[in-house]
């Protein structure tokens, strides 16, 4: 009899570990901790093979890294963020958004910076 389990099954203890947390944190919180984690297994899984099918090793391990970096891109930064909300500021319409969060981002940003 083969295996029907899939190979991104979560394993039972880490199951359990969500099922816990349902009672602490909200269903979507909980339910995307567990989609991140089967797409973090179907990435691995995809380099792992990316590595096995390119015949310099070294040139599969560098693809692998690239496509990590492409899939799991990273937040930007506050300095980021608070050039997307200054924007919104001056060209944009902040009252249709979340004027406070816009107003909250600038702000970090800017108490961030050093007293100079």
């Amino acid at each position: 009899m083969t295996n029907q389990e899939h190979p991104i099954t979560p394993p039972s203890q880490i199951v359990e570990q969500w099922a816990d947390m349902l009672s602490s944190r909200s269903d979507h919180a909980v339910f995307s901790l567990a989609a991140q984690w089967g797409a973090n297994q179907e990435l691995e899984a995809c380099c792992e093979w990316l590595v096995s099918k390119l015949t310099f090793r070294e040139d599969g391990i560098r693809f692998a890294d690239e496509l990590r970096a492409a899939r799991r891109l990273k937040p930007p930064s506050l300095k980021e963020q608070a050039y997307a909300a200054l924007d919104t500021y001056i060209y944009g319409n902040p009252d249709h958004g979340n004027k406070q969060s816009t107003y909250n981002t600038i702000r970090r940003a800017l108490e961030a910076l050093p007293n100079d």
